[in-house]
């Protein structure tokens, strides 16, 4: 039954009733209605992040390891303008986040006024669907439109609120029937045939996977197995297929190892799973018949010319596509694939592991390693972008239940902290890792006084070199002098004890398995601080002059060179069970 409250009060009680546990935000003048609506609301919390940017990157963290919708919110203009990165970082990765951006008093709109920006303008580029409201009623319709576009598009929906608005009285049902349980996308027979008779006229096959498998695992092996293809994968793809995989030939792309990028350019057929991969210079160019399978249809052919294209979720593709094959028997591709990835994997090895106890400063590679190792079985990873994102996809070994995620296609610094937040907010009870580099952290390093003030379960493994090191990278690639990127030490174990929040320093590497270890039993947050070498970058394996300008424009064409941590002793045992 209808009754009489404010827009604002309406507003945190549908969400409540929704599900969502906390808003995201700071404090502060138009936002004021919303936030003591909160204040008098069972069942959800305002988390006061220090930074609204933050606050974002949270709500997108928690959208993506739940599932579920998250939320923030920014006071009128710069408080949420500061959302902004985070919510492209959350539209771009498909976590339904719902922002509410409040506004200055609707009189005074377009006259200039103090603190005036247009929010409805400049959020549309990085959500489904962003509009103002334009009185109580009104806004009670757009609430359930803005909730239900972020949930159905799996993306950003931004709610514009005029702080006199929120404080309005309004009559409308305090909940509304929302479709939070989606559907799974039914392929049409007719792409599903013509996949079906592609795959029967290859020879040989190659599958290339991403984030889209999430739920579709069994049916790629299984169609692995009946074509007797490899199987590569993206970033996205990693924490779904690499492990206990006997077909795995690793990733492809900027970040890549292996023999991923042999495998889909030694094909007659490459089939994309669920992937958006954007680098598509390492994709097949010609003498290859290339297939997509996507439940987003605005993704097909995206990024290369198809010769099919499948609309349809990806288990469901491949199970109708299953039955209409016919098994393959010759195992002559794939067992090559596979002696050519252990053979990739072996070769690089070294990269970390000579005298790397003796290293001083550790060797950040080292560091990732003992990390893999020490780390619980269903952990919570959250990466920064830059070299920590090489760590992260070479030495973090996925097992099904750990989750591993970064800015994959934003590529924005300083997200792992504040993406950890989010993750340890959702899931107390786990441990939730941020694998962080001194760029990133110092970016965002007033994140620590809010994981100190909710005393958030959350490690943060700092890769402390002093440097930028994916820029100094892509400078030596492109044959230019680094410059910029390195600059003087700083002891952020001091910091963070200066905050209140326990830390450590490390930086005797024959300490520091010992160190991490003790780091990471501990309860609560704590701030590992661990001294790297900035020099220790992953190389190309060899620079040629076209690769001279390559790594910036992904013209490289090759992967980068470096360790691997566990996945050599995979590749090793699937050699191993090849027959003789």
């Amino acid at each position: 039954m209808a009754r009489s409250t404010t827009f604002a009060q309406l507003l945190v009680t549908q969400l409540r009733d929704l599900g969502v546990e906390r808003i995201y935000g700071v404090v502060g003048d138009s936002l004021n209605p919303v936030v003591d609506a909160v204040r008098t609301t069972d069942g959800i919390e305002w988390v006061y992040v220090r930074n609204e940017e933050a606050g974002a990157f949270a709500a997108g963290a928690e959208a993506r390891v739940t599932g579920k919708l998250a939320v923030c919110a920014g006071s009128s203009g710069p408080g949420n303008t500061h959302l902004i990165q985070g919510l492209f970082d959350a539209h771009r990765d498909g976590a339904p986040v719902l922002a509410i951006a409040s506004h200055i008093p609707s009189e005074k709109i377009g006259t200039g006024f103090f603190q005036e920006t247009h929010p409805e303008i400049l959020y549309r580029e990085c959500s489904h669907f962003c509009e103002m409201v334009n009185s109580g009623e009104h806004g009670a319709t757009l609430l359930h439109i803005a909730i239900q576009t972020a949930i159905a598009e799996q993306g950003v929906s931004v709610l514009v609120l005029p702080g006199d608005i929120a404080d309005e009285e309004v009559s409308a049902p305090l909940t509304r029937d929302l479709a939070t349980e989606l559907g799974t996308v039914q392929p049409a027979p007719g792409p599903v045939g013509r996949l079906a008779e592609l795959i029967d006229q290859a020879g040989n096959i190659t599958l290339f996977t991403g984030a889209g498998v999430r739920n579709a695992r069994d049916e790629v092996l299984a169609l692995a197995d009946a074509v007797k293809a490899p199987i590569g994968h993206a970033f996205g793809g990693k924490e779904w297929m690499q492990y206990d995989n006997p077909y795995d030939v690793g990733m492809s792309g900027l970040l890549g190892y292996g023999a991923c990028y042999e495998a889909m350019h030694e094909a007659d057929l490459v089939i994309l799973l669920g992937t958006d991969f954007p680098y598509s210079e390492f994709l097949p160019e010609k003498d290859v018949k290339i297939a997509q399978v996507d439940s987003d249809a605005s993704r097909l052919g995206k990024r290369i010319s198809l010769d099919v294209a499948v609309h349809g979720d990806v288990a469901l593709t491949l199970q109708a596509v299953m039955e209409l094959i016919t098994r393959k028997k010759n195992t002559r591709f794939l067992h090559r694939m596979l002696k050519q990835h252990h053979k990739a994997l072996t070769g690089v090895v070294s990269a970390y592991t000579k005298n790397v106890e003796r290293m001083k400063p550790i060797h950040p590679e080292f560091v990732a390693s003992v990390l893999d190792d020490l780390a619980a079985d269903d952990a919570i990873f959250t990466v920064d972008t830059g070299m920590c994102n090489v760590w992260g996809a070479r030495y973090i070994t996925p097992n099904g239940k750990r989750r591993v995620f970064g800015s994959w296609h934003h590529g924005t610094m300083a997200n792992a902290l504040p993406q950890a937040m989010g993750a340890a907010f959702a899931y107390p009870d786990r441990q939730v890792i941020s694998l962080s580099g001194d760029g990133g952290l110092g970016m965002l390093m007033g994140e620590l006084l809010t994981i100190k003030q909710y005393q958030l379960n959350t490690k943060i493994v700092l890769f402390n070199n002093s440097s930028l090191g994916m820029v100094k990278l892509e400078m030596l690639v492109e044959g230019l002098p680094d410059h910029g990127t390195d600059h003087a030490d700083v002891d952020y174990a001091a910091i963070a004890e200066g905050v209140g929040l326990p830390s450590v320093r490390i930086t005797d590497p024959k300490k520091l398995r010992a160190q991490l270890k003790s780091a990471l039993k501990q309860p609560g947050p704590m701030l590992i601080d661990v001294v790297t070498n900035r020099d220790a970058l992953s190389m190309p394996p060899k620079i040629t002059p076209q690769q001279i300008r390559g790594f910036a424009t992904a013209s490289t064409k090759i992967v980068l060179g470096g360790g691997v941590g566990k996945m050599v002793d995979m590749a090793a045992s699937n050699v191993r069970n090849l027959p003789r």
